[in-house]
């Protein structure tokens, strides 16, 4: 781990950010390859590696960007908390935004509870684009802490946003499957499970690299751009994740598993940052 924190720091941030999230876009395609050699899955391991995954993403919302966000603003009382309050409520609303517009399906949900404005398109691909608007923050999250360590703002370290490229790549493993496999289920073949699978995370470099970029050329907008994507994720969280996870009699493994999460991002994130 010190050699990859060591090699990041070596390089472009804006390149170490495509790299970080070309992992976690790896580690997602790794949990879609499950479905070369099951048939079928569990639906207490999926409740439960959903719930792991929001247990993930609100640990990383707090300590990654939250928390970094609050203390790089200046100003002291109401002052100091301004640009996360605002920046946490531009996310949400961004989310919001896009929930209302983009055609999606939740996992969980049956399709005649598709959201979004009405569209023809088949629940494949509505099922892949409920996780792309799930991986948005998640990459954008990423890119701008990597843009802060270019900055040379000290609150954003390079293994702070290691450490959130951590996370997210392990949470993304089971929203690989979590696609995958209710696609084969449905009788799609085994390939264009995976492909589809794995597709869901594509937008994750690409939302980086806007988020590093954009912080290295306007450096103020920093902690609201963190806390923009820590509330763009918390959103995420508490409309689609958790709601995922609550629809069988499998909720108490969901709620350890979002334990379990929150637990390894937050141990992840003070260990590496």
């Amino acid at each position: 781990m010190d050699q990859i924190i060591s090699y990041l720091s070596g390089i472009d941030p804006i390149l170490a950010a495509l790299y970080a999230s070309l992992f976690t876009w790896i580690v997602t395609a790794l949990g879609a390859s499950l479905v070369f050699f099951f048939k079928g899955m569990n639906r207490g391991l999926l409740d439960g590696m959903l719930g792991f995954t929001g247990g993930v993403m609100v640990a990383a919302s707090f300590w990654s960007l939250l928390a970094p966000s609050i203390e790089m603003s200046p100003g002291e009382g109401f002052l100091k908390v301004l640009p996360a309050a605002i920046g946490f409520g531009m996310g949400a609303l961004f989310l919001f935004g896009l929930d209302k517009v983009l055609p999606h399906l939740h996992i969980n949900f049956k399709e005649s509870e598709k959201e979004g404005v009405k569209s023809p398109w088949h629940r494949t691909t509505l099922l892949v684009l409920a996780i792309t608007l799930h991986n948005i923050p998640e990459g954008l999250a990423v890119g701008v802490l990597f843009g802060g360590v270019a900055a040379g703002i000290p609150e954003a370290t390079i293994g702070g946003a290691v450490a959130l490229a951590l996370g997210i790549g392990i949470q993304n493993f089971p929203e690989g499957l979590a696609v995958s496999m209710p696609l084969r289920r449905q009788g799609v073949t085994k390939f264009k499970s995976f492909w589809y699978g794995q597709l869901s995370a594509i937008v994750e470099p690409i939302a980086a690299v806007i988020g590093a970029v954009a912080v290295t050329f306007f450096t103020p907008i920093l902690p609201y751009a963190l806390a923009f994507a820590a509330g763009a994720m918390i959103f995420v969280v508490v409309e689609e994740v958790i709601p995922e996870t609550q629809r069988d009699k499998y909720t108490d493994v969901a709620t350890l598993g979002f334990i379990g999460g929150f637990i390894v991002m937050m141990t992840l994130d003070v260990a590496l940052g």
